[in-house]
């Protein structure tokens, strides 16, 4: 073999090596994506801009030498939140829509079907009531709550990408953890009794039956509305139950045909018109009462829930 057949043969070696370690990088990386897609939607309340943190994290995770990271699932996890936090000051200092009446994105799935893919990637848990909340904290206190209490993420690790102490991580995390507990609605009762009580507001609604919505709301229920910016006149937020109930009973009268939704784990309806989403309804529910209820009503949002025409028809009034 020539000196130069043997020069040729280290490159294709080389090539070769570096293209298993893509691979490898690749495999390990799609193996995370679905824990990075959970760490995003929390810190961003938003599916399609999680889905960019984690697409960021993969550009990264190309151009960075990882050779010498120990765990390349934290150093991952770490580099998310980076992104999060990132998209969450920019946001900040351009957001135009009253974050009183925003409702984040949710995760959703027609009741009595199923959809392992998103139950195990997004981790239907997640209540929208908590995620309403957390829009309420700074970015950082966001991020530091998120990462520590909800994935564990030392406050060490957590320091180094707020560029504050340890301690005052730590503090961050403190504080936002107190507002949550503060605001966040107790545990509700089991899945099946929940459903029970959205069918029960559904059916006094649809009936006019004043007194049928007072025994399922609480007393100090909130209703929020998001129309987004095509149907900003619908968004508005409602406080107390005989409020929520006359909002209730002014939209009986467009009696619509509704489909039993599940969105974060909680159950939901749709309102359906002409084959199309016209609202979605999410009931928070602790105890035997509806504590908040989340509408959605923004056409753009709506249509990007990737609803099909098989799942829109199964409607009923």
């Amino acid at each position: 073999m020539t000196g130069r057949e043997r020069g040729d043969r280290r490159v294709d070696q080389n090539r070769d090596s570096r293209t298993d370690d893509k691979d490898l990088l690749a495999r390990r990386f799609e193996a995370d994506r679905g824990h990075l897609r959970a760490v995003a939607y929390r810190m961003l309340g938003s599916l399609s801009e999680a889905e960019d943190a984690v697409q960021e994290a993969w550009f990264k995770l190309n151009r960075s030498d990882v050779s010498a990271v120990g765990k390349l699932s934290g150093w991952l996890t770490t580099v998310v939140g980076r992104v999060c936090l990132d998209m969450l000051r920019s946001r900040g200092s351009r957001r135009e829509d009253p974050l009183e009446y925003y409702v984040p994105d949710p995760v959703v799935r027609v009741a009595g079907t199923t959809d392992p893919e998103h139950a195990a990637e997004v981790t239907e848990s997640v209540g929208l009531a908590l995620l309403v909340v957390l829009e309420t904290l700074g970015p950082a206190e966001r991020l530091a709550f998120v990462l520590h209490d909800m994935f564990a993420v030392s406050f060490d690790e957590i320091a180094r990408i707020v560029d504050r102490t340890p301690a005052a991580t730590r503090q961050l995390a403190s504080r936002a953890r107190r507002r949550v507990q503060d605001a966040t609605p107790a545990p509700g009762p089991d899945a099946r009794r929940q459903r029970e009580i959205a069918d029960a507001f559904l059916a006094a609604s649809h009936g006019g039956d004043f007194e049928g919505l007072l025994a399922v709301l609480d007393p100090d229920v909130v209703l929020r509305a998001d129309g987004g910016r095509t149907l900003a006149a619908v968004s508005k937020v409602v406080r107390g139950a005989e409020a929520v109930i006359s909002q209730a009973l002014m939209y009986a009268r467009f009696k619509q045909a509704s489909l039993p939704m599940v969105v974060n784990g909680a159950p939901a309806f749709l309102s359906v018109r002409d084959g199309r989403p016209g609202a979605l309804m999410a009931f928070t529910i602790a105890g035997d009462r509806i504590v908040e209820l989340q509408i959605l009503a923004d056409p753009e949002r709506l249509a990007a829930l990737g609803l099909s025409e098989e799942d829109l028809a199964r409607a009923t009034y």
